[in-house]
C-alpha cells in the first residue's frame, strides 16, 4: 500500500498529542472556593426551584453579594476581570450545585465576557472605540450595582445557528432606535433587569453582517414576557417567550458597535461555548451522586452497594467518560484565542459535542447503576438525568451543528467546495 497520504497527515497526531493542560491560577482558585461557600445552599434550593419551574432569585442575591455579578467586567472597570477559561471553570462548579443558575448564569456573563477584550482586538476606529467604551462603562457599572443582564439568542428559525439574518428587527429614530420582534426560550425572562438581543438592522438586503447587539430595559415600555413555562428540565430558568412592540432604546443601549458582532463571532467561534461548562459540571455532580449513593454517603440511604460487580463496572465506564470529558474541556477552554485554527475550531465542536452528549449518558448511568429509590425527588439524581438531556439542543451550537459542522470541516479544506 501506498503510504504517502502519512506525510501530510502526520501533524493531525502532532496537533492531538502536544498538549500542556493549564494549571488553575491563584484567581481561579479563590473564585471557585468562593463558590464552594454558597454551593450547597443552591443544591438544596434547587429542589424548590426544579418543582415550581420559578428563578433562583435567592442565588443571584448571593452572586450580587459575591460580586459574581461582575465576574467577566475589566478590573480596570471595577471587576473581577475573569477571562474566558476562568469563567469556564467558574460556571462548572456552579453547575456543580445548580445546573439552572450556571445556565443563566453564562447568559449574564456573556454581556460582559463577549465586549471586553474581544471587541477590544478587533480593528475599529477611533469614533467606535470611544462610542464602546462609553456605552459599555454604562452597561458594566449596571452589573457593578448588581442588575442582571440576559441573552436571548432563539426565534424559532435558523437565525441563532447562523443560517440568516435575526428575524427581531431595529430601526434607527432619532437618537435611539425602536425594536419590534419575539424571542423565544429567553432565560431570565422577567427577572432579568435587561435583555442582551440580537437583532437585525432595518436597511434594504439587510445580512448577517448587520446583526446588532442591543440592552433592552426589561421595564421599556413595549416589553412584555408571554406564555407558559412548563418544561422537561432546567425548569430554574424560567425560559419563557419575550415580545418586543416598538421598543425605543437610546444609542447607549448598543453592547457593542455597529457591525461588529459578527467580526467577534467570526474571529471568536468558543465565544458560542460559553454553556459547556453548564454541563460539564452537571456530569461531574451526577457521577459523584452516584458514588455517595453507591457507598451508602447520601442522607435516606443506609445501604452500601459497592460491593456488587455490575455497580464496580459501570461507575467504571462513567469515570472513564467524565474523564475523556474533562481533558477535552480543558483543553478546548484553554486554546480560546482570536482566529483559532481549523483544527481548535474543529476540537471546539468536539468538545462541545462530548460535553453535552456524555454529560446525558453518565447521568442515564447513573440511574441505571442507583436503582429505583435514587429515581425519587428527595434526591437530585432525577432532576439532573432531565437537566442533563437538555444540553444537546442548546443553540447557537446543538449537538447535531456540532456534527454538521465537524463532518463538513473535517473532510473539506477552507473554502473547497466539489464541482
Amino acid at each position: 500500500m501506498d503510504s504517502s497520504y502519512l506525510n501530510e497527515y502526520a501533524h493531525s497526531a502532532d496537533s492531538n498529542a502536544l498538549f500542556n493542560g493549564a494549571p488553575l491560577t491563584g484567581q481561579q482558585k479563590e473564585l471557585i472556593a468562593k463558590v464552594d461557600e454558597y454551593g450547597v445552599k443552591w443544591a438544596e434550593r434547587a429542589f424548590k426551584h426544579d418543582l415550581e419551574a420559578s428563578f433562583p432569585t435567592e442565588n443571584y442575591n448571593d452572586l450580587k453579594n459575591m460580586g459574581f455579578l461582575a465576574l467577566c467586567v475589566p478590573k480596570r472597570l471595577g471587576g473581577l476581570g475573569a477571562d474566558y477559561r476562568t469563567y469556564a471553570l467558574v460556571a462548572t462548579r456552579i453547575s456543580y450545585y445548580c445546573a439552572s443558575t450556571a445556565n443563566t448564569f453564562n447568559m449574564h456573563n456573556a454581556n460582559s465576557l463577549w465586549t471586553a477584550d474581544m471587541v477590544d482586538a478587533l480593528e475599529l476606529t477611533s469614533e467606535q472605540r470611544e462610542s464602546h467604551e462609553h456605552n459599555r462603562t454604562i452597561h458594566y457599572n449596571n452589573m457593578l450595582e448588581g442588575k442582571i443582564y440576559s441573552q436571548p439568542f432563539s426565534e424559532g428559525s435558523g437565525a441563532a445557528a447562523g443560517k440568516h439574518p435575526f428575524g427581531t428587527i431595529t430601526t434607527r429614530s432619532g437618537d435611539g432606535w425602536i425594536i419590534n420582534g419575539k424571542k423565544i426560550f429567553a432565560s431570565l425572562s422577567g427577572s432579568a433587569d435587561y435583555y442582551g438581543v440580537l437583532c437585525t438592522e432595518d436597511i434594504p438586503g439587510a445580512t448577517l453582517a448587520d446583526t446588532m447587539f442591543m440592552a433592552i430595559p426589561a421595564d421599556a415600555p413595549g416589553v412584555s414576557v408571554v406564555g407558559d413555562w412548563d418544561p422537561m428540565g432546567m425548569r430554574g430558568t424560567v425560559s419563557r417567550t419575550l415580545i418586543f412592540k416598538d421598543v425605543f432604546v437610546p444609542d447607549t443601549a448598543q453592547l457593542m458597535p455597529r457591525g461588529v458582532y459578527i467580526k467577534a463571532a467570526s474571529k471568536y467561534p468558543h465565544m458560542f461555548m460559553t454553556l459547556t461548562p453548564t454541563y460539564m459540571g452537571l456530569a461531574q455532580a451526577a457521577y459523584d451522586f452516584a458514588v455517595a449513593y453507591l457507598r451508602g454517603e447520601v442522607a435516606g440511604v443506609n445501604v452500601k452497594r459497592r460491593m456488587y460487580p455490575t455497580k464496580q463496572y459501570s461507575i467504571a465506564e462513567m469515570y472513564i467518560k467524565l474523564q475523556q470529558a474533562w481533558a477535552l474541556f480543558h483543553r478546548a477552554t484553554s486554546e480560546f484565542k482570536r482566529s483559532p485554527s481549523r483544527e481548535e475550531r474543529m476540537r471546539a465542536y468536539a468538545c462541545q459535542y462530548t460535553v453535552m452528549e456524555y454529560c446525558a449518558e453518565i447521568c442515564s448511568a447513573a440511574v441505571r447503576v442507583c436503582g429505583g429509590q435514587a429515581m425519587l425527588k428527595t434526591f437530585p439524581l432525577e432532576r439532573m438525568y432531565r437537566d442533563s438531556r437538555c444540553g444537546a439542543l442548546m443553540l447557537p451550537w446543538t449537538s447535531e451543528i456540532c456534527i454538521d459542522r465537524l463532518g463538513r470541516g473535517l473532510l473539506y479544506k477552507e473554502g473547497e467546495r466539489d464541482d
